[in-house]
C-alpha cells in the first residue's frame, strides 16, 4: 500500500503515518515492513526474509550442537577417569 500510494503524499514518511494510522500500527512498524518488502523485492540491500530465518536456524542449530557436545566433553572427561580410578585400585 505504502509503494501504490507514495506519489499521492508528499513524503515516503507521510505516506507511512497515513497508512500506518489506517491499519492500526506504528509508522515504524510499517516502515520496518516496508523495507523488508524492499530487500526481498531486491531493491534495498540487506538480508531477506528467507536468509533471515535461515541465519536464525543455522544458529539454532550452531548453538544446540555446541550444547551436545560440551556434553559429550563432560561425559567422556567422567569415563576416561572412571577407567583410570578403576585400574589403579589395590
Amino acid at each position: 500500500m505504502v509503494l501504490e500510494h507514495e506519489t499521492q503524499h508528499p513524503s515516503r514518511w507521510a505516506t507511512i503515518l497515513s497508512i500506518a494510522v489506517k491499519i492500526g500500527c506504528t509508522g515504524q512498524t510499517l516502515n520496518a515492513w516496508v523495507k523488508q518488502v524492499e530487500r526481498d523485492a531486491g531493491r534495498r540491500t540487506g538480508p531477506t526474509t528467507e536468509m533471515a530465518a535461515r541465519l536464525k536456524a543455522l544458529e539454532r542449530e550452531n548453538r544446540e550442537l555446541r550444547q551436545a557436545n560440551e556434553i559429550l566433553r563432560k561425559a567422556s572427561a567422567y569415563f576416561a577417569q572412571a577407567e583410570l580410578d578403576r585400574r589403579f585400585k589395590p
